[in-house]
């Protein structure tokens, strides 16, 4: 009897690690596992994907999507070979390090007769994208881009000239003491410090912003240490992602924040009346980028290949703009034209060359300019680099100057901001709304 009983408890062990395991081998064929992050993409595009596919394939899929917050514990899964995913959104450093660490598997754009919607990506992108550190690659063999953003200051209109926040400097000012939430991500706030610091050499052409972006040495971190203690006493917070919901209650009058979590914030508060705006400081910044990659683990690489041919149709870019509130990297006149309809409706519209994006068309359009920044802007940021080896004496200079300890006011905030969330969430589940919350956080 106990060896009956036995046999039948391995048997059901063994049915719930198959189940567990997301079924047979021939089942894994037919899925297509997405690890991406969280609120970053429109969903309904995944269960007509299974439907495209199979258009224009014949073969059957079923996604299985799950979804990240952090590019670190994406990366830690594919390093340890712990997961079998077919395609990650990782950021631009992210993308650098497994290409470097052989991660990432070449992408293939034979999609036999369905058209090759890749092409739709920016030049822009493309050129960034050629930027990256990877020798004896092109990281756009190994990615496509996906979104992307610039990193700056928004601020509140009450309290704030946009004059006082044209500039790196202006986390120094005795004005914002207790007012500033800087970004808890130190690559965010670390490269562009190099720029401020480094000013004077850029604008004399002495000093290469994109060479400075390499530039881990002990002095350039010990620069950026000391400017960033001397504006500690300004610091009200050091957040990941609680600081734009601070700023639609004015709790702080500026944030040192990403342009898609600035955007998100700017909806959110027209509700209640506060108006906050975003700024990219007059010594330039740098650009962030993420994209799809296809894990050296991956099983279903066909179906990887076609979903991101897929991502890059023109209705598709738009509807996961309209979704997430970050900027897509197409360029199509389709998504210039829904973005030039868009701005006709809001106050946040200029008009703006774009043609870095877009194309000579775009030279002078009505855009969002905190989605499509100005080309004499654009031509001032850059982009960062994955410090790999010494990432940890980055992290080491961040930790000295937070400190280790939160303030009462701080752990105070974050009760509001927890409370605040929930209430948020109550009333957000009730409605709908276009724009949802983005949760990246770059480290």
């Amino acid at each position: 009897m106990k060896k009956l009983l036995s046999i039948a408890l391995c048997f059901a062990c063994a049915v719930v690690l198959c189940a567990c395991s997301g079924g047979s081998s021939a089942d894994r064929a037919h899925q297509l596992k997405i690890y991406n992050w969280s609120d970053y993409i429109d969903e309904d595009l995944l269960d007509e994907f299974e439907e495209w596919y199979y258009e224009q394939t014949g073969e059957k899929v079923e996604i299985i999507y799950q979804v990240f917050d952090i590019n670190e514990v994406m990366l830690a899964k594919i390093e340890r070979g712990q997961a079998d995913y077919d395609l990650v959104c990782p950021s631009d450093y992210i993308i650098e390090r497994m290409i470097n660490h052989g991660l990432a598997l070449p992408l293939d754009r034979n999609y036999g007769s369905t058209p090759d919607y890749t092409v739709n990506v920016a030049p822009f992108a493309i050129e960034k994208f050629n930027e990256m550190n990877t020798p004896g690659k092109n990281a756009n063999d190994y990615s496509v881009p996906y979104m992307w953003g610039t990193v700056g200051f928004m601020y509140n209109e009450k309290y704030v000239d946009r004059s006082e926040v044209s500039s790196w400097g202006a986390i120094l000012n005795p004005k914002f003491e207790k007012k500033l939430f800087m970004k808890d991500a130190f690559r965010d706030v670390y490269s562009p410090l190099l720029i401020y610091l480094n000013r004077e050499g850029i604008a004399a052409g002495t000093v290469d912003p994109k060479q400075l972006m390499y530039d881990v040495s002990d002095e350039s971190i010990a620069a950026v240490e000391e400017l960033l203690l001397e504006a500690k006493k300004n610091v009200s917070g050091w957040e990941a992602d609680f600081g734009k919901e601070m700023m639609t209650q004015e709790k702080a009058w500026v944030n040192w924040t990403w342009s898609g979590d600035a955007m998100w914030a700017i909806n959110e508060a027209g509700d209640v009346a506060v108006d906050l705006n975003y700024v990219i400081p007059d010594e330039g910044s740098n650009c962030f980028f993420d994209g799809w990659v296809i894990p050296k683990y991956a099983v279903n690489t066909k179906a990887a290949n076609y979903f991101i041919n897929y991502m890059c149709t023109s209705e598709n870019a738009i509807r996961n703009m309209d979704v997430i509130g970050y900027v897509s990297v197409i360029g199509t006149p389709e998504v210039l034209e829904n973005q030039i309809e868009l701005a006709k409706d809001s106050r946040y519209s200029e008009i703006v060359d774009a043609s870095y994006f877009f194309g000579p068309e775009a030279d002078s359009v009505l855009l969002n300019p905190i989605f499509y920044p100005d080309k004499k802007v654009m031509d001032k940021c850059v982009l960062m680099h994955d410090t790999d080896q010494y990432t940890e004496k980055l992290l080491k200079m961040w930790s000295r100057v937070k400190g280790d300890n939160l303030s009462g006011t701080i752990l105070v905030l974050l009760a509001v901001v927890v409370v605040a969330l929930i209430v948020w969430s109550v009333i957000k589940s009730k409605k709908k709304n276009s724009r949802r919350k983005g949760t990246k956080k770059r480290r």
